[in-house]
């Protein structure tokens, strides 16, 4: 009778610890719904009143096309070559500014959060050319650099240069006293000190500095392809907007929008992963 109990009782012990594990998940995918619902509410609102409008002919179509017609034209464009095109060199010339300006942003902050001296000096003129939209040096650029694909870097390299400086110098300006003077009592060498005290406190504040730089990045990106390009998804709006087709348009928002968001979303993946274990040793 006992071997049949235990027989009975390991049967049982089983799915109630399969149980046990599967509640998390299933408490995580519970969360990660309600964040998507929240997140999705307010587009699919959106998209309703559009498709409302549309309907009724609130707005005329020419001005604004049915959800209808802009999903045909995005199927048509992305089938034809154009649109996956566009989004290549658009992001191409994203990834060059970003590298470009981003390190430079880096090593400036590092040098105007270190040192006082430094801030003195450039601290107000940086803080004067931060002051100027990256698309007010536009027309100067022109006359310097043409409509060639040098603009376009320069320009997104000044509007990621921006945000990247002023993030990483807040960052080294923030880093715990104490951390600093435990740094002096064990006499840690500048390599040492930078990899193992500076590095992991400034960490989640590059990510900040990186989303937010490419954030800027793509603003500046479509209104220069849309003044000064010949090519790149701004360009494709401006040839939409001139056609009168604005479907074109509004799939240009939505690619430059879908494409920030995503973007958006890896950053913080990236971020979620790497910065977290340096806050818990920090």
């Amino acid at each position: 009778m006992a071997s049949v109990d235990l027989k009975t009782a390991r049967e049982f012990s089983a799915p109630t610890g399969f149980r046990l594990r599967l509640k998390p998940l299933a408490d995580r995918s519970g969360r990660l719904a309600a964040r998507l619902l929240v997140a999705f509410a307010l587009p699919v609102a959106l998209g309703l009143l559009w498709q409302i409008a549309a309907s009724r002919a609130w707005v005329s179509v020419q001005v604004l096309p049915p959800p209808a017609w802009v999903f045909q034209t995005l199927v048509d464009l992305v089938s034809g070559g154009e649109i996956v095109s566009a989004v290549a060199i658009s992001l191409t010339r994203i990834a060059y500014g970003l590298l470009i300006g981003a390190s430079l942003g880096f090593l400036f902050g590092l040098l105007i959060g270190f040192s006082r001296r430094a801030d003195a000096y450039l601290g107000a003129t940086f803080r004067a050319v931060a002051t100027v939209p990256s698309l007010g040096w536009l027309p100067i650029l022109i006359l310097l650099l043409g409509i060639e694909e040098s603009l376009k870097i320069v320009i997104l390299a000044k509007a990621c240069f921006v945000p990247m400086a002023i993030s990483i110098a807040e960052g080294v300006r923030n880093i715990p006293p104490r951390l600093k003077e435990v740094a002096d009592v064990l006499a840690l060498s500048p390599r040492t000190r930078f990899l193992k005290l500076t590095l992991p406190a400034i960490i989640p504040f590059f990510f900040t500095g990186l989303r937010l730089s490419t954030a800027q990045a793509f603003v500046s990106l479509i209104v220069v392809e849309m003044l000064a390009g010949t090519d790149g998804i701004g360009y494709l709006m401006v040839w939409g907007r001139t056609l009168f087709q604005l479907d074109i348009v509004i799939v240009g928002m939505l690619v430059v929008g879908g494409a920030g968001f995503l973007l958006d979303i890896l950053l913080r993946r990236i971020e979620a992963r790497f910065a977290a274990p340096e806050l818990r040793h920090g």
